[in-house]
């Protein structure tokens, strides 16, 4: 009689090991794909050479998470799965604020309060965003709330609102349409800016 291969069962034991390995391999999630909100072109405003410091944008509970929020209608909180902000939602909307900010007011210098640099402002600007998603028509709202602070004194604080068409239906056509709704915020501020001095 011929002996059984010594090796055989280790054989048999490492079958179903490589096989529970691949299927967990299978199962692991796929990496998450970054996106990030962008500065958009906006009118040039005729103001002094100010210096503004854009405070950090205070966000709503509900949008501050990794996870690219699609709508809050019909109290669902909807997500999109795997596209995620490519940082903490709060910093990148003050950056590219003040992005926007600085290309409407290019006389000024305008700086995120997220930049490791100690100024003194003669404006700071404080921002509040409440909502920062798609209805339930896919139409991408922002509802927001700011305020100027001077050394004189500025206005009361003033509550915007606006409404953007996607231009496409997925995740990239709703961060296109959340850039153009912040500069269109940072319009309005902008005009804010440059009343301050003409009061």
């Amino acid at each position: 009689m011929s002996r059984p291969h010594p090796r055989r069962p280790i054989l048999v034991l490492l079958g179903p090991c490589l096989l529970a390995m691949a299927l967990l391999a299978g199962c692991a999630s796929p990496k998450p794909v970054l996106f990030s909100l962008d500065a958009v072109p906006g009118p040039v405003v005729t103001a002094p050479r100010h210096v503004i410091l854009v405070r950090q944008v205070s966000v709503a509970r509900y949008l501050d998470r990794s996870p690219i929020v699609r709508s809050s209608a019909g109290y669902r909180l909807q997500l999109y799965g795997n596209d995620w902000w490519g940082e903490l939602p709060g910093p990148m909307v003050t950056r590219v604020l003040a992005a926007d900010l600085a290309s409407r007011l290019p006389a000024g210098t305008v700086l995120p309060e997220t930049i490791a640099l100690t100024v003194t402002p003669d404006i700071s600007v404080e921002v509040l965003i409440q909502r920062f998603d798609e209805n339930s028509s896919g139409t991408l709202v922002l509802s927001a709330a700011f305020s100027l602070l001077a050394s004189r004194g500025g206005p009361p604080p003033e509550t915007f609102d606006t409404s953007v068409a996607p231009p496409s239906p997925d995740v990239i056509g709703q961060v296109a349409a959340m850039s153009e709704a912040l500069g269109r915020l940072a319009d309005t501020i902008a005009l804010r800016i440059a009343a301050l001095h003409r009061g």
